[in-house]
């Protein structure tokens, strides 16, 4: 499986995400520059945190006008997983991929330090290996984490399940503690904490790279043939 991690100016957790794929999980992965206007060699679309653009108007704001969208929304089309992490979770939702929008914290102060998160829906395409209820140690590192959507999409996130993950306590504020997100497809996944700073006891939490491993499992159940 091949992954591009696309890189907008002021991303910094790209590197971090390049490194879960290729030393962690053992897949092709390219750094992809916010220019592109093809990913049709890619199999999966990572979306890295970071503070593209500055934050300048509002988190995700700008990014999501790159030129890369048009191409990552082409992706997300075609089915393909499409992650997008803190950062990559805003411009998500700048962009329409999924619903609802982002809040500076209750506290007004940025968070950093690690979380628990329950999972919520275990039958999604990144969420394959996990359990459901299964408690997991992810970090988290964001001034703006605080999810909000309006009673009628929030009824419609629960009816089709497709809240993935949420905060065993109380964060940022977010509504109902939601963490992560999918669009109705299931295909696109949208979550605050870092996965990808989770894949190795010696980062103090190996519980992200299940993540990472559900989709190759999903992408191989669906691609390669067995003779």
């Amino acid at each position: 499986m091949k992954f591009a991690v696309i890189v907008f100016p002021g991303s910094n957790c790209d590197v971090d995400m390049y490194h879960a794929v290729k030393d962690e999980l053992g897949e092709q992965v390219d750094l992809v520059w916010h220019d592109a206007d093809n990913l049709d060699e890619y199999d999966g679309i990572l979306l890295p945190g970071g503070f593209s653009y500055g934050d300048y108007l509002r988190s995700g704001a700008i990014a999501h006008m790159s030129n890369v969208m048009a191409a990552v929304k082409r992706a997300a089309e075609a089915d393909k997983p499409v992650l997008g992490v803190c950062n990559g979770f805003q411009i998500l939702l700048e962009s329409g991929l999924l619903p609802g929008a982002m809040l500076r914290n209750k506290n007004l102060k940025f968070i950093c330090r690690t979380v628990e998160l329950s999972v919520e829906n275990d039958e999604t395409m990144f969420t394959s290996l996990y359990e459901k209820g299964e408690k997991i140690s992810i970090p988290v590192a964001h001034g703006e984490g605080n999810y909000y959507c309006d009673e009628a999409t929030l009824a419609k996130l629960k009816e089709n399940n497709q809240i993935a993950f949420t905060y065993a306590s109380d964060v940022n504020g977010s509504l109902s503690d939601i963490a992560g997100i999918t669009n109705e497809k299931g295909n696109v996944l949208g979550m605050m904490p870092h996965p990808e700073r989770a894949v190795d006891e010696l980062l103090g939490s190996a519980d992200g790279l299940k993540l990472f491993q559900s989709i190759v499992k999903h992408w191989r159940n669906s691609h390669v043939v067995n003779a």
